[in-house]
């Protein structure tokens, strides 16, 4: 599986885009703004990956969607429409009018906050920038209501830059060792 966080996960009813035909997905909210949809809940075959904190414009739900058709059996109080910034939108439906509040709220939520981890050296706290190469840890904090987010950045993330440093100064120090060999022969 991936080394991020699970902020919310369920089934939900997703609208096709070409035939608009209602279809059942298990639906992951990852922590870095993912929102991934599978056939099933074991989360082997992805269907869809949407980075919302990229491609997302705007969350609507209930009756704030209109010109979207609900699945049979469901009331319009249960859809959410996701606005992308490729013009297209994205069609879901929850099992509640509930649930279908808790899903915006959490989708606008991981939208537009980043998350924030403590440097002890500033005494501050630094915005740190998700992506799938960091490992995020979230424990209960010391209070109630609080908690405490370790990110476990890649130990590999600046390799390449100083394997390129290092090759660029191997030749610089190639370059100048080969004219001070070839000092003897010119004063003979």
């Amino acid at each position: 599986m991936r080394n991020m966080a699970l902020l919310k996960s369920g089934w939900l009813w997703r609208q096709t885009a070409v035939l608009k035909r209602w279809k059942l997905n298990w639906c992951d909210l990852w922590i870095d703004g993912s929102l991934c949809f599978y056939k099933s809940d074991r989360r082997r075959d992805l269907e869809q990956r949407i980075s919302l904190k990229t491609a997302c414009i705007e969350v609507r739900s209930g009756l704030e969607c209109g010109g979207v058709t609900p699945p049979e059996s469901n009331p319009r109080e249960n859809l959410i429409v996701v606005h992308l910034r490729d013009g297209s939108t994205l069609g879901l439906c929850a099992n509640s009018e509930d649930e279908s509040l808790a899903w915006k709220l959490t989708l606008l939520e991981t939208r537009r906050n980043p998350v924030f981890a403590y440097d002890p050296y500033d005494d501050s706290y630094q915005a740190v920038p998700l992506s799938s190469y960091h490992t995020v840890y979230i424990t209960p904090g010391a209070g109630p209501g609080t908690h405490q987010v370790v990110v476990q950045r890649d130990p590999f993330d600046g390799v390449a830059e100083s394997v390129a440093l290092g090759l660029l100064a191997g030749v610089a120090a190639g370059a100048a060792m080969r004219s001070f060999l070839w000092m003897p022969f010119f004063f003979c």
